[in-house]
């Protein structure tokens, strides 16, 4: 795992077609910070963030199409979110249910298949409906795969996977000789998926809060102090290029 704090004079901004000559991100994941600290600076409702960061995600798919990245993963919600302020989770749940009924059309049009991750049995059931009717609608869609972190924490995501892999146990379905690193990836939300190759973190706060902590242990790690909702594509092509600019060796000379 490596990382980086952007700077964003270290690089002029690469076009798309020069970014395509180099090494691009397999799979990306973003998480998604400042849409509230980004409101509250301009005097706003802090959904008013919240609203702008979901058009910013809408340009983070195109942006990821088009430069030919295959998996996007979002944290969009984590588990300890379920903890804010009533009023701002029930704003919250009423955005996502608004902005996946606008985007379905869009991600079939373009042939992106979405996909939730995170623990579906505490969402309430008319926002898991939605979702997993966008999920039905894409399943066929095979240009990008997008990943949405809902109700999602990377130590419940691997302790439930223990817990599977315990209950195979139990049953004689697993041996013990027979559980290594492919076994529990396998109960992972992310099964069959490649690792990130690249991490986003907006916002300029330095950790991963709970996020993909298991599949992000050889991913590049980019930090910018740019709000999610001002996160552009220049600042995205940015973090392509300094990507670019690492030598992966995981763990090898």
């Amino acid at each position: 795992m490596k990382l980086s704090v952007s700077c964003f004079n270290s690089f002029k901004t690469p076009s798309l077609i020069e970014l395509k000559k180099g090494a691009i991100p397999l799979h990306l994941a973003v998480i998604m910070d400042g849409n509230g600290r980004w409101a509250s600076s301009r005097g706003l409702p802090r959904i008013v963030g919240h609203k702008k960061g979901a058009d910013v995600l809408r340009e983070t798919v195109i942006t990821c199409k088009d430069l030919g990245i295959k998996y996007l993963t979002a944290y969009s919600f984590s588990n300890e979110n379920w903890q804010r302020p009533r009023r701002e989770v029930s704003e919250l749940m009423e955005l996502f249910v608004e902005v996946l009924g606008r985007e379905l059309d869009g991600m079939i049009k373009n042939d992106v298949k979405l996909n939730l991750i995170g623990q579906r049995e505490i969402i309430p059931p008319d926002v898991l409906s939605v979702f997993e009717n966008a999920e039905k609608k894409t399943e066929n869609n095979k240009t990008l795969f997008f990943n949405i972190a809902f109700s999602y924490g990377a130590r419940q995501e691997i302790t439930q996977a223990f817990k599977k892999i315990a209950q195979l146990y139990k049953e004689g379905e697993v041996e013990l000789k027979s559980c290594n690193e492919k076994l529990i990836e396998k109960y992972l939300y992310t099964a069959g998926m490649p690792d990130p190759d690249l991490l986003i973190r907006t916002s300029g706060e330095l950790r991963l809060s709970n996020f993909l902590l298991w599949q992000s242990a050889y991913s590049e790690l980019y930090f910018t102090k740019t709000l999610w909702p001002d996160f552009n594509r220049k600042q995205f092509f940015l973090a392509v290029k300094d990507y670019q600019q690492r030598k992966r060796r995981f763990g090898r000379l």
